[in-house]
């Protein structure tokens, strides 16, 4: 792996619904082939409990505000989320009254033997309590017919509640779970992450981030990569982010910090709107004004400087550094360029 990263330089720097085109949606059928090969996402729960507005946020640009019109789902929708060359995956939003995981008569063998993550969402506005049992038949028979499924529970729309509430609600809901886990005596083969969401906020980018992720197999490369980044380079934080959902694939070792993630994923949202007006080329079938070319520094009031560069066609690399870190900016746009060569060969024996 060495030859992959000896381009890099420390040199002598001081130490210190828009992109409807690249989402198809299919219930079966024609496209039924195409979604066999990629990893698949389940987005299970209860009825209402938001995994429809979720994905249409996340994935399709959705505002928040619209989803309050969607009506309820009656059959699996699934979505086949392609917006990077290197990375692809499908969604699939299985109806919440729908006992999938209890019903003989449904193919749970092919429902979950294909599954790399299990997302399951929980209205923390509601009672859970029949959520939670839910949840943990579903588990228990995912992870009879799959062992290896990535099971993920999103504590969902916290916007409305205090921060108490917040910590007391995922407490109670993280209590009950692992104890029924523990029951069944799996607690050491069963691994459940948990995270406070809500599609008012970054926090369901990050959520999601995190669950793609671990999807990833070339995933430690790609750390190791940024870590050497940030290391030669004196960058505070690093992200490697699809630009179109705005989930970050990857980033450094370092701790992620909410307020900085909200910084790097929000300049995304300012780049892009500045190329959809004004970077808009003849060429560009990708319809985001984003291409080779893009890039963009912002100097803050705080004396920190974003810097963001093209990776590929659709991947960009966010990072954020001390203004004093940024004088010798030639010596960054080389080992960013580094960086960028490497992340290509990380990806070569998919292309």
């Amino acid at each position: 792996m060495n030859d992959r990263y000896d381009e890099f330089s420390s040199g002598s720097v001081p130490y210190g619904q828009m992109f409807p085109d690249m989402y198809g949606e299919d219930a079966g059928g024609e496209a039924e082939q195409g979604y066999e090969n990629k990893p698949r996402i389940l987005l299970m729960g209860m009825r209402r409990s938001g995994k429809s507005s979720i994905q249409k946020v996340v994935f399709q640009k959705m505002s928040p505000n619209e989803t309050l019109f969607l009506e309820s789902t009656t059959k699996i929708v699934k979505s086949e989320i392609a917006s990077s060359s290197l990375i692809s995956y499908s969604i699939w939003d299985l109806p919440g009254q729908v006992g999938y995981e209890s019903n003989p008569a449904f193919d749970n063998e092919g429902l979950f033997a294909q599954t790399g993550a299990l997302i399951f969402v929980i209205d923390a506005q509601d009672n859970y309590r029949e959520a939670i049992a839910k949840l943990h038949t579903t588990v228990l028979r995912a992870y009879e017919i799959n062992p290896e499924i990535c099971f993920e529970v999103f504590i969902h729309k916290v916007d409305g509640l205090s921060d108490d509430a917040k910590t007391v609600r995922q407490q109670d809901i993280v209590e009950h779970v692992l104890a029924n886990i523990a029951d069944a005596e799996l607690e050491d083969q069963i691994q459940i992450s948990f995270y406070l969401t809500s599609i008012y906020d970054h926090s369901i980018f990050e959520a999601f981030s995190k669950v793609i992720q671990k999807l990833i197999p070339q995933l430690p490369t790609l750390e190791q990569l940024l870590d050497i980044l940030i290391s030669n380079c004196c960058i505070e934080k690093a992200f490697l982010f699809d630009v179109v959902p705005k989930i970050y694939i990857a980033d450094d070792s370092s701790p992620v910090d909410m307020q900085t993630y909200e910084l790097c994923s929000d300049m995304i949202d300012v780049v892009i709107d500045v190329g959809c007006i004004y970077g808009m080329g003849e060429n560009d079938d990708t319809g985001l004004g984003y291409d080779a070319e893009s890039a963009s520094v912002m100097h803050l009031n705080n004396g920190m400087v974003l810097y963001m560069k093209e990776v590929t066609r659709y991947l960009a690399l966010v990072a954020l550094l001390r203004e004093d870190k940024y004088e010798k900016h030639g010596l960054i746009d080389y080992n960013v360029e580094a960086f960028k060569n490497a992340v290509a060969k990380v990806f070569e024996p998919r292309q």
